[in-house]
């Protein structure tokens, strides 16, 4: 059996949601997953009830003074796990988890979002740097997107980069039917005071300066001229917060946190994901295994997650809120057509977005690098 150490940091949010998917379906398949995170989010809960081995690493979120320390506790924490290939998740686990193994060991690296499209300033280029170095660690990248590949090849790096788009569970994502969402409406609206039949437009994620917010409040008040009746809830928190709030009008409602977005998804007429910089984040993902159309921007190869044909409705160029506010018009005017690509949607979902898919690419990359058990051990007594 295929031990699959995941070093993963953060805990919280889509790049959690998503680990948490991938090992389900790993446990299923056969593998033995091992996730080693911090504590504190939802991740570590969610690995050990989809069947993971859970163990501690500790690790800051951001850039820390504690580098060195998180690399020791990596390196122990991988030590422990003994396993077959180790599988990093993300900037922090992509530095301390290389940092700590320097190649002893079959490492895959799946960034979820390149440092240096991330950073700003001096960062940027910096991040670009390690990314070159840490390639000579690396035995393979997962990129979401042909997209993210390409980024990767014209930044220099030199690591072997397959693509593995994003899966989502679609059992744990209920069909919004139209039962289902009157009647998260109606649950919502208790709560929040929100119209049961306004339209709505919901958007999940972090609030930070790469997710986009401001573009989409600054798109709103041309949507609302256009179909006054609607609402748009943001669902997140983040540095960004208090900003966004002063800007946005009385229409706009601003919940904070939540650890299950599904039934804003249920509830929604459409879902928006305005990101300026990384990929459009799984939001979009879980929406579409909803059934709700989801309009995105063009980057970080958000545009390969739609299903055929509807890229003409839901993909945006970033960062200009015109044409932001003129799709999301469109399709609120427009019933059947967001009926029919919610649909199709879902229906693409459970095709070929689910972590089922995702799971089964990953193994491929594993065998491709040697990591079978039998060959491992065999490299670990000196043979073949």
């Amino acid at each position: 059996m295929l031990t699959v150490a995941h070093l993963v940091q953060p805990t919280n949010g889509g790049a959690a949601r998503v680990v948490a998917d991938l090992v389900r379906a790993q446990r299923l398949a056969g593998m033995r997953p091992v996730v080693l995170c911090p504590t504190g989010g939802t991740l570590a809960r969610e690995a050990g009830a989809a069947g993971a081995r859970v163990g501690l690493w500790l690790a800051e979120r951001g850039p820390t003074g504690n580098l060195p320390w998180e690399v020791y506790c990596a390196g122990r924490a991988l030590r422990r796990a003994a396993p077959d290939v180790v599988h990093l998740h993300g900037t922090k686990a992509g530095l301390a988890g290389r940092l700590a193994l320097r190649g002893r060991l079959p490492t895959v690296f799946q960034p979820h979002a390149w440092s240096f499209e991330s950073a700003g300033g001096v960062g940027a280029p910096l991040a670009r740097r390690w990314e070159r170095r840490a390639a000579a660690w690396t035995h393979g990248v997962l990129c979401a997107s042909d997209q993210q590949r390409v980024a990767g090849e014209r930044a220099g790096l030199t690591a072997p980069m397959s693509v593995v788009r994003t899966g989502v569970d679609p059992e744990r994502l209920p069909a919004g039917d139209q039962v289902a969402r009157r009647q998260s409406r109606a649950a919502l609206a208790a709560v929040h005071g929100l119209p049961q039949r306004a339209p709505l437009v919901v958007c999940v994620g972090r609030l930070t300066p790469a997710r986009g917010r401001d573009v989409l409040l600054r798109a709103w008040p041309r949507v609302r001229a256009r179909v006054p009746e609607a609402r748009l809830v943001v669902v997140g928190d983040g540095p960004e917060r208090a900003a966004l709030r002063r800007a946005a009008g009385p229409e706009v409602l601003f919940t904070g946190h939540t650890e299950d977005a599904a039934p804003w998804f249920v509830a929604a007429d459409l879902v928006v994901s305005p990101t300026r910089a990384g990929g459009a984040g799984l939001a979009p993902l879980e929406a579409m295994a909803v059934g709700r159309p989801a309009v995105v921007t063009d980057v970080g190869g958000a545009g390969e997650l739609l299903p055929p044909g509807q890229a003409a409705h839901c993909l945006v160029p970033p960062g200009e809120p015109a044409a932001l506010a003129r799709a999301i018009e469109a399709l609120l005017v427009d019933a059947e057509l967001r009926a029919a690509l919610g649909r199709a949607a879902r229906h693409h979902m459970r095709a070929a977005g689910s972590a089922e898919r995702a799971a089964g690419e990953c193994l491929a990359v594993y065998t491709a690098l040697g990591c079978l058990p039998a060959k491992r051990a065999r490299q670990r007594r000196g043979v073949g």
